[in-house]
Order: C-alpha cells, then structure tokens, then sequence
C-alpha cells in the first residue's frame, strides 16, 4: 500500500516533467492528521517563486494522488512563501534529472560574496564543454534562460540560481 509520503513525493513538476517535486525542493510536509477523525492529509508545499503558473497543476496533481493512494481521504494542499525556495533545496537527485534531460541545473549553495553573483562557468549539458554564453534571461519558462554553447552550438535551458 502506498503512503501519503511516497504518492505525494511521485508528483511530477508539470513544467519539468523529469522531476519530482520532491527533487524539486517544493514539498515541505505530508502529515496525516491525528487530529483530524477522517484521516485528512495535509500537505505543504512551497512554490520556486510567487507567480510560478504551475502551482494550480501541482495541487491538483497531490490531490490526485492522494485520493489514488487513499481512497476517500480529504486532502488539504496548504502553500507556505516563507523560508521562500531556493535552488538550494534541489535535491542532487534532482540536479542528476535535470542535467540528463538536456538542463544545466544551477551550481550549489554559494556563489555570492557581498551580492555579486560569481559565475564561473556553465557546463553544456549536451557535451559538456565550458564554453556557453545566456542567450536570453528568459526561457522556456520563468524559472529558466537560454543558453548556447559554443563548443557543440547546442542551444540549452539553464534553471535559474535563486
């Protein structure tokens, strides 16, 4: 049998459908109410930023999970902006995932000293050469850019670092 946990955890990212968001970093709690006689199942869940246009699918998608995994439970899907997400809370299974689908996922924790963002270098997904220059801050979605590289001429998405 399934649990909250895991159905909830399974939830794919509808913009990035190779992740979870539980690589994501967006899943904060699954709790089974004790308090509550039914059983409800409450759910916290933190978007990449504020306007993130997915939100909707997501809750949706733990609703139906839950209601897949356990029949009959009331799901409450709660969201939480603070401690706001960052790409920090990327899971490296899910910067794997992204890496292999073709987008560079941003570096790990740091790479700011004083507010300047450093940036050594962004690997191309595809080859793997260091030479890429952002085309375009935006990209396939809002919490992406485009990205080229020089070495293969592969144009690529790169998650933003937040």
């Amino acid at each position: 049998m399934t649990t909250a946990l895991e159905a909830v955890a399974a939830v794919l990212d509808p913009e990035l459908p190779m992740v979870t968001i539980a690589d994501l970093g967006i899943l904060r709690e699954v709790r089974v109410g004790p308090d509550d006689e039914d059983g409800a199942v409450h759910v916290t869940i933190t978007p990449t930023y504020s306007g993130c246009p997915a939100m909707d699918a997501i809750r949706a998608d733990i609703e139906a999970a839950v209601h897949a995994a356990l029949p009959g439970r009331p799901v409450f899907v709660h969201t939480e902006l603070a401690p706001a997400w960052s790409t920090d809370d990327l899971t490296d299974e899910g910067r794997r995932k992204l890496s292999e689908a073709g987008i560079a996922p941003p570096s790990g924790s740091g790479g700011s000293v004083t507010g300047v963002e450093l940036s050594l270098t962004v690997r191309c997904p595809q080859c793997g050469s260091p030479d890429t220059r952002e085309l375009s801050r935006f990209g396939s979605t809002s919490c992406k850019a485009l990205w080229v590289c020089g070495a293969c001429a592969e144009p690529f998405d790169r998650f933003k670092r937040l």
